[in-house]
């Protein structure tokens, strides 16, 4: 059999809860509920950060957030540096080894040419360079200083081009399908990162009127997820009237859990955003509690993946890497720190699993979850809510929500858990 070809879709700022296949009951998701039957879904699947950029950086390289040398989310102003050329991607691996490769969307890894994703291994790129645009526009207006100036942000490669008044998610979507179609008989690597259902919350009236009996802010958060839906629909077609569904290797996950802030709102509202849902999780867009880090994540590959299988156990998106090299039979390159593991047996095992541990940082939080056991250390809500306990102990087998601090009741555990911790930070992760 020839190599498999890959393929990541990336949401940006989707929760637990919003996909039918993980409990929906307001979204309609028939193409991931679809393609999460014919592969396998995970329960237990955790981003590498609790925003965008380090998210990103992980998935790509298969390492934690501060090994990336990403542990932030980045600017959007042209000039804006990111990922280092130091740092060995999935892409650059495939194409040594003959994989035609591209991603269209949001990279969000650096704005200038030396970080771009056309120096980090990427033969074709169409997308975005920042965290976000306008959705017809296509312009970058929020910057982290509020003199930076609104700047456009579509590239071809890397000339600017320009779609006006085309909705994005509907060109990442046209684009991927003419890649997939273009693909010769070599295989390819295409990472598709759609910024849906990332502010600003825009969609077609057509989306917006399968949910008009939702409130506004949920209505436009399920429209937006609908036209992602709609659009991975598009892309399994043509994989399969391309006679390369049987050979392609489908992940599709979220960068971090749903956001609450307030610049969701198109009306000036500085209110807490609630269109989108961590599901029963505690937590979302920037908590390490599970609502900001714990995501809804599918893999599925006809010839190479169990189908119709729902996994428990625990995995990250740094394991992405290691585990498409596995199923493409190749090795890690000799020199390059993979903090990641292959996921491989434990899909295919039943007592296998990929970590024992698995570590977060981000600004002053930390967290660590081991089997059962979850330690969060100066927890926050979501960017600016805080929480009580800056000690938090769970049990996730019993209070998957994060409600209940066995802190005072576990001294012992607290003590373990908080030593491996620092001992991880220790070794700049």
């Amino acid at each position: 059999m020839s190599k498999p070809n890959f393929i990541i879709i990336y949401a940006d700022d989707l929760g637990y809860g919003d996909l039918g296949c993980y409990g929906s009951k307001e979204i309609q998701t028939p193409y991931l509920d679809k393609l999460a039957d014919s592969g396998v879904r995970f329960t237990d699947w955790y981003s590498n950060a609790p925003v965008c950029s380090p998210s990103r950086a992980s998935l790509l390289t298969g390492r934690y957030p501060g090994n990336t040398g990403v542990n932030q989310i980045l600017g959007g102003k042209r000039g804006t540096h990111g990922l280092s050329t130091n740092q060995l991607t999935l892409a650059s691996v495939l194409k040594e080894h003959g994989y035609n490769t591209g991603i269209i969307g949001k990279w969000h890894l650096g704005v200038t040419k030396e970080h771009g994703p056309n120096a980090h291994g990427f033969d074709q790129f169409f997308g975005f360079l920042a965290g976000c645009v306008d959705y017809y526009s296509h312009i970058y207006y929020w910057g982290k200083q509020s003199e930076e100036n609104p700047v456009h942000d579509l590239w071809e490669n890397e000339e600017e081009v320009w779609c006006n008044g085309r909705y994005l998610t509907e060109v990442i979507t046209e684009k991927s399908v003419q890649f997939i179609k273009e693909s010769n008989e070599d295989p390819f690597f295409l990472y598709i990162p759609y910024n849906a259902p990332h502010y600003p919350m825009h969609a077609p009236q057509k989306y917006m009127d399968r949910y008009t009996h939702l409130s506004t802010d949920k209505q436009v958060m399920a429209a937006m997820i609908s036209a992602m839906d709609d659009g991975i629909g598009e892309i399994v077609n043509t994989l399969k009237k391309t006679n390369k569904y049987k050979n392609t290797v489908i992940f599709f996950s979220s960068d971090n859990g749903p956001s609450t802030e307030s610049r969701n709102f198109l009306d000036g509202t500085e209110d807490l955003y609630y269109g989108g849902s961590a599901g029963l999780f505690r937590g979302h867009k920037g908590s390490l509690f599970e609502g900001g880090i714990r995501e809804p994540a599918i893999l599925s590959g006809p010839s190479l993946i169990p189908q119709g299988q729902v996994c428990h156990k625990v995995g990250m998106m740094m394991d992405v890497f290691p585990t498409f090299l596995e199923l493409a039979e190749l090795t890690v390159p000799e020199g390059h720190e993979m903090d990641g593991s292959s996921i491989y047996k434990m899909i295919h095992e039943k007592k296998a699993q990929a970590h024992e541990q698995v570590f977060w940082k981000y600004n002053n939080q930390l967290a660590i979850r081991q089997g059962k056991w979850k330690l969060v250390i100066n927890g926050m809500l979501d960017f600016s809510r805080e929480q009580v306990d800056s000690i938090h102990l769970s049990n996730l087998a019993e209070d998957p929500s994060e409600r209940h601090n066995l802190a005072d009741h576990y001294p012992e555990i607290v003590q373990a858990l908080t030593i491996k911790m620092k001992n991880k930070q220790t070794n700049n992760t």
